[in-house]
């Protein structure tokens, strides 16, 4: 008896461990607001489908051809279910390797009604990306009392990335297309009736993402932009340019905040083209509260001329801010943990998959905690009117240097200015940026 239960115990250690891809941590040392709220998380997967979008991949010769264009959208909300948590099945950065993700939400639970209405945010990945790529983010905001609605970018994922013009042009079309379509799916009938406000929307981007939401936020772009070598064909991104009209009514007053995570444009001249995306007269044109996150060692949107440039010339912004994550790259704040499997080579790619989830400077965890945090602070300030939020963004430039002055019972002593929400020596390495006039 004893033979056997020792064989059984070394084939237990043998065996090799199944991966537990979890984008549901958070770090003992996470900021005060890191952490998942109150409400239980439901998941549910929706399709919707804009009829009559110009065909992007087909523009040649003159030719305008049209097509319906459908995106996949994955939405957390608020239940009162107790259920086991659902693992998603995910395809990663190859578009071809498929992971098991596991986070805390219930799929297809009822929504929890009783403090519905709630408000919406929008979340849109990067080229390429997919819904799921900051799925951490959704169900952390579910369960702070927000619908979240994360879009699958037609031609813009892993398993469908097609030429980046598309992607130029339908990225801030997508993000105000699904806030026109959550407000009728909140209608009456609808799968989301009753449960969400799109009339009191936020929209978070990552990478491309941010470039949309730069522009959804009101920022027309360049004669640059249009005409990027690499970028849409035949002059077609004009109706994103300043003082076009079909820009002026992208503008949507239901859109009260945006975060943009790295957002890719501004610096052209990294990928040898003259000019950039905005200049100062478009950036000006940014009329929404706007919180950018960035990595300061960014080689894909760059983060001096890149990032900073766009957040500087946000002048017209009713609030701008950015955190500053020190020596992160382009993978800073957004993607989830890189899954298990990932972490193999791709013969497809060349390449480890891994690379584009994670940062060799800072944990992922670590990342994601504090972009929950300030996302959590930023969207309670302005979609809920949460106004002791305000402070969780009213903070001294750098992390590193602010001071721990507090008694033993929590009581700030006089000249104590670390940052609201964090423990002791956890802001460092970060920077808080913000228009202090």
């Amino acid at each position: 008896m004893l033979r056997i239960a020792a064989l059984a115990a070394a084939a237990l250690i043998a065996a090799p461990a199944l991966a537990e891809n979890r984008i549901d941590l958070t770090r003992p040392d996470a900021p005060e607001l890191a952490a998942y709220g109150p409400h239980a998380v439901a998941q549910r997967t929706l399709s919707v489908t804009d009829p009559g979008r110009l065909d992007v991949l087909n523009v040649k010769d003159g030719a305008r051809p049209t097509y319906d264009r459908t995106l996949a959208l994955e939405v957390w909300h608020p239940t009162a279910a107790k259920m086991a948590p659902t693992p998603y099945e995910v395809t990663l950065r190859d578009g071809e390797t498929t992971a098991m993700i596991v986070g805390k939400a219930q799929r297809d639970a009822p929504p929890d009604m009783s403090g519905a209405p709630y408000p919406l945010v929008i979340i849109s990945h990067g080229y390429p990306g997919n819904r799921f790529l900051m799925g951490h983010l959704g169900e952390q905001l579910a369960s702070r009392g927000y619908v979240a609605v994360s879009i699958d970018h037609t031609d813009s994922t892993y398993s469908d990335q097609a030429a980046f013009g598309s992607t130029l042009y339908n990225r801030p079309l997508d993000q105000m297309f699904v806030l026109d379509a959550v407000a009728k799916m909140a209608g009456a009938g609808g799968p989301l009736e009753g449960l969400v406000d799109a009339s009191n929307a936020g929209l978070i981007g990552y990478s491309m993402g941010g470039y949309g939401a730069v522009i959804s936020s009101g920022a027309g772009i360049t004669q640059a932009g249009v005409d990027l070598v690499f970028g849409a064909p035949e002059g077609i991104l004009s109706r994103h340019m300043t003082g076009a009209e079909e820009h002026e009514a992208l503008i949507d007053e239901r859109l009260k905040a945006v975060i943009a995570i790295g957002p890719w444009g501004m610096e052209l001249g990294h990928y040898g083209q003259t000019g950039r995306f905005w200049d100062a007269e478009g950036l000006a044109g940014i009329r929404k509260p706007i919180l950018f996150m960035a990595g300061s060692a960014d080689a894909t949107s760059i983060y001096e001329t890149g990032i900073k440039a766009i957040y500087d010339g946000a002048v017209n912004a009713p609030y701008r801010g950015m955190v500053v994550f020190e020596n992160a790259g382009h993978n800073a704040a957004a993607p989830m943990p890189a899954p298990e499997e990932s972490w193999a080579m791709s013969e497809k790619l060349g390449w480890a998959p891994f690379a584009h989830y994670a940062d060799a400077v800072w944990d992922t965890v670590r990342m994601n905690d504090i972009a929950q945090h300030f996302a959590t602070a930023f969207m309670d300030l302005h979609l809920k009117g949460d106004a002791d939020k305000a402070a969780y963004l009213d903070l001294v430039e750098d992390g590193g240097a602010a001071t721990w002055a507090k008694e033993k019972d929590g009581t700030p002593k006089e000249g104590h200015t670390y940052w609201t929400g964090f423990a002791k020596d956890t802001a460092n390495g970060l920077l808080f940026l913000t228009d202090r006039e």
